[in-house]
């Protein structure tokens, strides 16, 4: 108890400098600036909803996994309201996007997550009136479970994850981490380590399920792989093409540095280099420019010609047919100490991957694909460019390894089904 209390006073203490960092990133991004008000619990809802199904998924990534999830669930709850909350712009953008009929029907709400004070809690408490709150990954924060947990609705802590760094952490703040173990109804973990983890931390073991990952339930449409197939003929069917995907700030000049290797030992291929935040396409645009490569940007349309050197996919919502268009993919995030992104995603499309060390986010999967021989983890740039070209130049290597890839995909498949198993049993 007192432990929250002086987070909240903190937290209190800290709103000019929320302010400040929300001004800040409006001026790249206007959607932080009009939407302040929901970062307090102000909606412009005017009827407030009943017995609503809530979903927490914090951006892109924790959304993508829980779609399949959300859809299934509505299908199976016709008649109670949803909301959605996530706390990026990009998370926000992907959610309109998926679900423009619903949002204009009324039927699914979406809003921005309030910051983590009572009042902003307790407002959006009232407006939604949640049945259940299902919170993907590991997105805690303690008056958002407490205060929920007080209103009496059952909390799901889903795809849960918790690495042995992150658990250290929470280990120096257990009187404020240990009480949020206590009022969650169901922690639905992705393997036996880190339900082990959590129970340590204070979750109750009667309370802990072992679920596998969503992230093998992928949600995939039979014309991905068609728009895959006719965008690889737009870039050039013959051509030798890798993707570098989901990159972070000090990863790009790396790639770009491996691209200039590839292409010193197999001229004419194609590096296709997708940021992971849509506010570093410019930047990015410049490194490319500044090293004298031939750029394509998707989000202008400009043709992919034999003397383009790099494509940058700038835009949102198209990195699955990206991946399925190239021969090798690098998964970004991880060569710097990021935790790396969800590299089931190219598998799945056919398309062998290539990670940095740094994978703490996908620690279980990326063990599994690598046991399985079907993940390889680099660890430099050069390292990186040999990789990459050992790939291009050894077809027979790779169409295997597209192959394995696809098949441990599909043979993991299922906590999918046992997720919402449970979660039907918490809102029934």
């Amino acid at each position: 108890m007192l432990a929250r209390l002086l987070y909240t006073l903190t937290f209190y203490l800290a709103i000019p400098l929320l302010l400040f960092r929300l001004w800040k990133r409006a001026r790249k991004n206007s959607d932080y600036a009009w939407r302040i008000p929901e970062r307090f619990g102000y909606y412009t809802l005017q009827t407030p909803l009943q017995n609503s199904l809530w979903f927490h998924t914090v951006s892109v990534g924790e959304f993508l996994a829980a779609r399949p999830l959300i859809d299934r669930i509505l299908d199976n709850y016709p008649d109670r309201p949803c909301v959605i909350t996530t706390m990026t712009p990009t998370g926000s953008d992907r959610v309109q996007q998926a679900y423009a009929d619903q949002l204009a029907g009324g039927r699914i709400q979406h809003v921005y997550l309030p910051y983590d004070l009572p009042d902003a809690l307790n407002r959006f408490l009232k407006r939604f009136n949640p049945a259940v709150l299902v919170i993907m990954e590991t997105e805690l924060w303690p008056n958002m479970i407490h205060y929920t947990y007080r209103a009496g609705v059952p909390i799901v802590l889903a795809n849960a994850r918790l690495s042995e760094k992150s658990a250290d952490g929470y280990r120096r703040v257990l009187p404020l981490f240990r009480p949020m173990m206590r009022e969650l109804a169901l922690l639905a973990a992705q393997s036996d380590a880190d339900g082990e983890r959590f129970v340590e931390l204070g979750l109750p073991p009667r309370n802990l399920q072992v679920t596998g990952t969503v992230k093998f339930d992928l949600d995939i449409k039979p014309e991905t792989h068609d728009q895959a197939r006719a965008l690889r003929e737009r870039w050039g069917g013959k051509r030798k093409v890798w993707i570098a995907a989901s990159t972070h700030q000090g990863e790009d000049e790396e790639v770009l540095e491996a691209h200039l290797y590839i292409r010193s030992k197999l001229p004419g291929t194609l590096l296709v280099l997708v940021p992971r935040h849509p506010e570093r396409f410019a930047d990015v645009a410049g490194l490319v420019e500044g090293r004298g490569l031939t750029l394509s940007r998707v989000s202008q349309q400009q043709p992919v010609t034999e003397d383009t050197d790099v494509v940058l996919g700038d835009t949102m919502g198209e990195l699955l047919k990206m991946l399925g268009a190239a021969d090798v993919a690098f998964i970004g995030g991880s060569l710097v100490p990021v935790g790396g992104h969800n590299m089931l995603e190219a598998l799945a499309m056919g398309t062998p991957a290539l990670t940095g060390p740094h994978v703490f986010n996908f620690q279980m999967v990326a063990d599994l694909l690598t046991e399985l021989n079907v993940l390889e983890t680099v660890t430099t740039t050069v390292g990186l460019g040999q990789a990459v070209e050992r790939l291009l130049t050894h077809d027979e290597q790779r169409y295997a390894l597209s192959k394995r890839g696809r098949g441990v995909v599909e043979d993991n498949r299922g906590a999918m089904d046992r997720l919402f198993s449970l979660i039907c049993r918490q809102i029934g």
